[in-house]
C-alpha cells in the first residue's frame, strides 16, 4: 500500500507534481452530472423559496423589496443567484441554474484532490457527499452552507497540492479561490472550516502559501467587514448581535439536536421533537468510525498528513455547531461531511480491496448492500422532507393570493407571522418593530400605512399589535389577516 500511486506524503515528504491522467476526471465529471440530475428529479425545480432564501434572493431582486438582513448573513448568496434573480422571478429557472452551478462546483472541489489520492476514492467520496438528502435538498437552493461545503473541501486539496509541489500555480490560484469563496459566503464559517490549514502553513512555515490563504480569505470577507462598520456599528458590534440571534454562543451540545433533525427537519429549534427511526441515523453514527479507520489506514501506507488535514477540517468545520449553539440544522454539517467523505471512501475501498478470495467477495457484497440501504434511507427522507416543505411554501404562497385579493398589491408593506417569506411571494416588503429582524419604528409603520397597503399576519386569536388592532380584520384559514384602511379603499393603486 506505501508504494501505490497515492502515497503522497510520508511524515513531512514532499513529493513532485500529481501525474493523474485526464481520464482520472471521467468519474468525478459523472458524479457531478448524477448530481445535478438527481437534483432536478428528487427535488424538483418547482420547489419554492423557503424563508431564509427569500431574504437573500431579494436583496438583488426585481420581484420584491430587499427584506431585512440581520448580522449573522453574509451576502456572498446573493450575488451569487443575481444573474437570474436580478432579472427573472423565475423559481424554476433559478433552480436549473443553481442545480447545475452546484454539479459544476462538485466536480471542480474533487478535481483539485487529484494526485492526493486516486479517483476511484474521489468519486465515491463525490457520491457519498452527493448522495445525502441533506446535500440534495440544500445543492440548488439559494443558501450558503453548501457552497461552504464545496469550499472548504477545494480549499483543502488546494492547500495539500501546494505544499506537496511548490511550482503548482493552479493550487495556489485555486487556494485564494476557494478560501475566497468561503468568507464571501459565511465569514466564521470560513475561519472554523481553514483553521488546520491556517496550522499547517505555520507550522511547515511555508509563508508564501499563508499569505495566498490569509488574502483569499480577507478578501472574500471584506465586504461583511466594511458592511459591520458602516451598518451595524462596527464589527465587534456585528460579531455580538450574530452571537445574539443565535441565541448566544458558548457550551452547548447539540450533538443530540443534530441527530434529532437527521429526519428531515429543516431548522430544530427548540429542538424537542423525538428522535427519528434508528435506521435514518445509523449513517451519522458510523461516519466518525470510519474516519478513524480511514485515518490508520493512512497512518500504516505513510501519507498520514493527507488524510488528516480533510479530518481535521471537518473537525472544526463541525465544533461550532455541536458544541456552541443550541439549536441544529442539518444544513449546518454540510462542510464537515463534504471533507470527511474522503478519508471514508478511501477507508471503504481499503475494506473491500483488502481481503482476497472469498473474503473480499463477502467485503464487497456487504458494502453494495450497505450503500443501496443508505441510498434507499436518503432518498426517503428527502421526498418526506421535500412534500413538507412545498406545502408549507404552498400556504405562503396563497396567502400572499389573498392578500392580493384583499387590495394590497406592491408597492405594500407586510408585518407579523412569517412576513418575510410571504412578503416576498407578493411582491411586498417586509417590517417589525421588535425581535431580529427589527427594521422600523411604529411612527414610520403608521405614516407608512397612509401612503400604501399595508397588513398584518397574525394566527387566528392571536393578539394583534397596536397599530393593527382598528384595522379591519379577515379569516383565512388559520390566520387573521389586519389591513390597513388605506388598502381596503384601494390605496394601493
Amino acid at each position: 500500500m506505501s508504494g501505490s500511486a497515492y502515497a503522497t506524503l510520508a511524515g513531512t515528504r514532499r513529493l513532485g507534481p500529481p501525474t493523474a491522467s485526464r481520464r482520472a476526471e471521467y468519474p468525478l465529471a459523472a458524479v457531478a452530472g448524477a448530481f445535478t440530475l438527481a437534483q432536478l428529479i428528487f427535488v424538483r425545480p418547482g420547489l419554492g423559496l423557503g424563508w431564509d432564501e427569500t431574504v437573500y434572493v431579494s436583496q438583488l431582486s426585481a420581484h420584491a423589496p430587499a427584506a431585512f438582513f440581520s448580522a449573522p448573513r453574509a451576502r456572498g448568496i446573493s450575488l451569487l443567484v443575481a444573474p437570474v434573480t436580478s432579472w427573472s422571478s423565475s423559481t424554476v429557472l433559478l433552480r436549473v441554474y443553481l442545480a447545475a452551478l452546484s454539479g459544476l462546483a462538485l466536480f471542480l472541489a474533487l478535481r483539485t484532490w487529484r494526485g492526493l489520492f486516486p479517483a476511484r476514492v474521489l468519486a465515491l467520496a463525490g457520491a457519498l457527499f452527493a448522495s445525502l438528502w441533506v446535500t440534495l435538498l440544500y445543492g440548488l437552493q439559494a443558501m450558503p452552507n453548501y457552497w461552504v461545503a464545496v469550499g472548504a473541501l477545494a480549499a483543502a486539496g488546494c492547500c495539500l497540492r501546494a505544499w506537496t509541489d511548490r511550482s503548482d500555480r493552479a493550487a495556489l490560484w485555486g487556494l485564494a479561490a476557494s478560501a475566497s469563496l468561503l468568507a464571501w459566503m459565511r465569514p466564521t464559517d470560513a475561519v472554523w472550516a481553514t483553521l488546520p490549514l491556517l496550522v499547517l502553513v505555520v507550522a511547515v512555515r511555508r509563508w508564501r502559501l499563508l499569505v495566498v490563504l490569509l488574502a483569499g480569505l480577507a478578501s472574500g470577507a471584506a465586504e461583511w467587514v466594511i458592511e459591520a462598520y458602516v451598518s451595524y456599528g462596527g464589527l465587534t458590534q456585528r460579531l455580538h448581535e450574530a452571537s445574539s440571534i443565535e441565541g448566544g454562543l458558548g457550551w452547548n451540545v447539540a450533538v443530540l439536536d443534530q441527530l434529532r433533525s437527521l429526519g428531515g427537519r429543516a431548522l430544530c429549534r427548540p429542538c424537542t421533537a423525538e428522535m427519528p427511526n434508528p435506521v435514518v441515523d445509523v449513517w451519522w453514527l458510523v461516519l466518525p468510525v470510519l474516519a478513524v479507520v480511514g485515518l490508520v489506514v493512512a497512518v500504516r501506507a505513510r501519507r498520514t498528513v493527507v488524510t488528516l488535514i480533510p479530518l481535521a477540517c471537518a473537525v472544526t468545520a463541525a465544533f461550532p455547531y455541536l458544541f456552541m449553539i443550541g439549536y441544529a440544522a442539518p444544513r449546518f454539517l454540510l462542510p464537515a461531511y463534504a471533507l470527511v467523505a474522503i478519508p471514508v471512501a478511501d477507508a471503504l475501498i481499503h475494506l473491500v480491496t483488502r481481503p482476497a478470495g472469498a473474503w473480499r467477495r463477502a467485503a464487497v457484497t456487504l458494502l453494495a448492500i450497505g450503500l443501496v440501504g443508505h441510498l434507499a434511507i436518503q432518498l426517503a427522507v428527502l421526498e418526506r422532507t421535500v412534500s413538507r416543505t412545498n406545502t408549507q411554501h404552498r400556504d405562503w404562497s396563497r396567502t400572499a393570493a389573498e392578500l392580493h385579493r384583499l387590495g394590497v398589491r406592491k408597492p405594500c408593506l407586510l408585518t407579523g407571522q412569517d412576513a418575510i417569506p410571504i412578503a416576498f411571494y407578493a411582491g411586498c416588503g417586509s417590517a417589525a418593530i421588535g425581535g431580529h429582524n427589527a427594521n422600523t419604528s411604529l411612527t414610520t409603520l403608521d405614516r407608512t400605512a397612509r401612503r400604501m397597503p399595508v397588513a398584518d399576519i397574525r394566527p387566528t386569536g392571536g393578539r394583534p399589535p397596536a397599530y393593527a388592532r382598528d384595522w379591519p380584520a379577515h379569516r383565512y384559514g388559520t390566520l387573521e389577516l389586519r389591513v390597513a384602511p388605506s388598502a381596503e379603499k384601494g390605496g394601493g393603486g
